[in-house]
């Protein structure tokens, strides 16, 4: 049995039948006797329709209020997906970023300090799939505070690294890491492999995978990360300390 972080992007979430297809890729991970906890970006779309709300109410918003605002789009869907996963006959349940992710710094770009993994640690030995919103925790003074645009990458990584998670697998629209943009030349490579360092390389000259965020503090804790598509039973990409 493995503990697995399962991270899903916003075009895997966007819209019931989207998040039916993720419950029946959580489903099947579970039912595969592994511990399994998910992490969710908003809908495709949603957190920019947000940020405009919020321009248009305020040009000069408060940034507390701001987080409030943006962080709505992951709730929404962490709480469809427990329920969707609840109607498959699944144990689940949503965790909201305050209950779980402490963070600090500046609202709209905050960083993680700790995880609270005691309520996470008892749901999972109970068989229980937890449901948490990414990009999100609470600050000292209790306030919810964001993790910067593409954090639920974050997130997910540094949930498994709380619970002491064997992997964290991000699922998004592409079918894993590639030498270059393959929708730009056509031909790119895919790599079954990388490692930290060249995926920090590939993330800080514009690579959207990933947040760069995200892959610093997986080489930095030893989190195995896999790259893998939303939609298609295809390997992916392995990210690694050293290539095997």
């Amino acid at each position: 049995m493995a503990r697995i972080v399962m991270k899903f992007g916003g075009t895997s979430m966007a819209g019931i039948e989207r998040i039916r297809n993720v419950a029946g890729r959580v489903k099947r991970e579970a039912e595969a006797g592994n511990e399994v906890l998910v992490v969710v970006s908003a809908m495709a779309g949603e957190t920019d329709r947000l940020v405009q709300l919020c321009r248009e109410a305020a040009a000069l918003h408060d940034p507390k209020e701001y987080d409030v605002v943006v962080a709505s789009g992951e709730q929404v869907t962490a709480g469809l997906l427990a329920m969707t996963l609840q109607n498959m006959g699944l144990g689940a349940r949503s965790f909201m970023g305050w209950q779980l992710v402490r963070a600090s710094g500046i609202h709209g770009n905050a960083r993680v300090e700790a995880i609270a993994s005691n309520a996470l640690d008892e749901a999972l030995c109970g068989g229980t799939v937890a449901v948490i919103p990414g990009f999100q925790g609470v600050s000292d003074e209790g306030r919810v505070a964001t993790l910067g645009r593409g954090g639920s990458d974050t997130s997910a990584v540094a949930i498994a690294a709380g619970v002491k998670a064997d992997r964290c697998d991000i699922y998004t629209d592409v079918d894993g890491v590639y030498t270059t943009d393959p929708r730009i030349v056509p031909q790119a490579r895919k790599l079954n492999q990388i490692t930290f360092e060249e995926m920090l390389e590939l993330a800080g000259v514009g690579s959207k995978v990933l947040q760069v965020r995200s892959v610093g503090l997986a080489m930095r804790e030893q989190i195995p990360l896999r790259v893998l598509s939303a939609f298609e039973d295809l390997p992916g990409t392995e990210i690694v300390s050293e290539l095997g």
